[in-house]
């Protein structure tokens, strides 16, 4: 088929407006051919090239490298490089306030520091009197961002950073409140944790019900919950805990832990007051202000409490289907599917990593 003049002008006015092709068809190669020799996928190369996704700094150094050029004369052009204010996620409590920031959504976003425990990485910017005074260049397009209660989310991150080169900021909330998160595209992730032995569909229906649109479900691990007690009480059953009058530290409604507790005391009023996490039920009964809290068996045992398992539960990671292609998500996709990250999630106390790193699409 031959080409008219104007398609001509046309084809070399898209291409000049996108480096990526230009210098893809120069070469004669498909999208395919880059992506094979980038390391990355085809879908995400179209999406470069069609400018639906900003490539991390891994991808646009690998891009500039096999098409033999600099990252700038692929990507410092037009409105993909200009420069885009950001908005806070949530409001700050506090003046001045240390932020982090990344992009969702294509959108920036300011994070108020919170959880260093889990997040011990160095902040990246303070805001003063509607001003934000910037640390450094700030890495958010290669920050993924991670709602979830899960206690063993600091070693993920970790393990995350190691693994990839990226950065995982977790932000520890309850189940409903990590879907609102999600639902308003101010995380990219959301941990849930309703999914029962006796109950396999309660992550899928809570997401069904609470989230429009097209979402996934990766499998973090399953766990044991259950009610932690002061170690020196010996009480073996459940129903016991349940029937005598005791103290409560009770994590908030809409978490599955509170789902657990209210289940077990029949929805009655109990004695005692909400605290925020897994780890703070433990720290409230172990401190000895709280007779009982409904955890996981890992922050019971790091707290040196006895445990009394109740039901096993399905921890995972909620994401949008429109994410699946994007380089951050991809490599929390393989690190929970690697033998290291699965061995490692098994040896903590209460996880079971056999189903790691399964993804179901809803």
């Amino acid at each position: 088929m031959i080409m008219s003049t104007s398609d001509r002008i046309i084809s070399t006015r898209k291409n000049s407006a996108q480096p990526v092709l230009a210098r893809r068809t120069e070469r004669g190669w498909s999208q395919a051919d880059l992506a094979r020799h980038a390391g990355i996928s085809r879908t995400a190369v179209s999406a470069i090239e069609g400018d639906r996704l900003a490539p991390s700094v891994t991808t646009a150094l690998s891009l500039a490298a096999v098409l033999e050029c600099s990252v700038e004369e692929l990507f410092a052009r037009g409105e993909t490089c200009a420069p885009r204010s950001a908005q806070w996620a949530w409001t700050p409590r506090v003046e001045p306030c240390r932020y982090w920031e990344a992009e969702v959504s294509r959108q920036r976003l300011l994070y108020p520091v919170e959880a260093l425990s889990v997040n011990p990485v160095p902040h990246d910017g303070v805001w003063t009197a509607g001003v934000c005074r910037e640390a450094g260049p700030a890495p958010a397009d290669t920050t993924l961002t991670l709602a979830c209660c899960d206690p063993a989310a600091g070693l993920l991150a970790t393990e995350y950073a190691r693994f990839s080169g990226f950065r995982l900021l977790v932000f520890p909330r309850g189940g409903r409140a990590a879907l609102e998160l999600l639902r308003r595209r101010l995380v990219h992730v959301a941990g849930l944790h309703y999914a029962t032995d006796e109950q396999p569909e309660r992550n899928a229906g809570m997401v069904r019900a609470q989230l429009p649109g097209r979402w996934e479900l990766l499998r973090s691990a399953r766990w044991e919950e259950g009610i932690a007690l002061p170690a020196n009480d010996q009480t073996r059953s459940t129903k016991s805990v349940a029937r005598c009058r005791r103290r409560w530290a009770a994590r908030e409604p809409g978490s599955g832990a509170r789902e657990c507790m209210d289940e077990l005391l029949g929805n009655r009023p109990f004695a005692g007051r909400q605290v925020d996490g897994h780890p703070a039920v433990a720290e409230a009964v172990r401190a000895g202000w709280a007779e009982a809290g409904v955890c996981v068996r890992f922050s019971a045992d790091e707290a040196g409490l006895n445990f009394l398992p109740v039901r096993t539960e399905a921890l995972d990671l909620c994401f949008a289907s429109a994410l699946q292609h994007d380089p951050r998500l991809q490599a929390l996709v393989r690190l929970l599917r690697s033998r290291s990250h699965r061995r490692l999630i098994s040896e903590l106390p209460g996880y079971d990593a056999r189903e790691t790193g399964e993804i179901r699409a809803l």
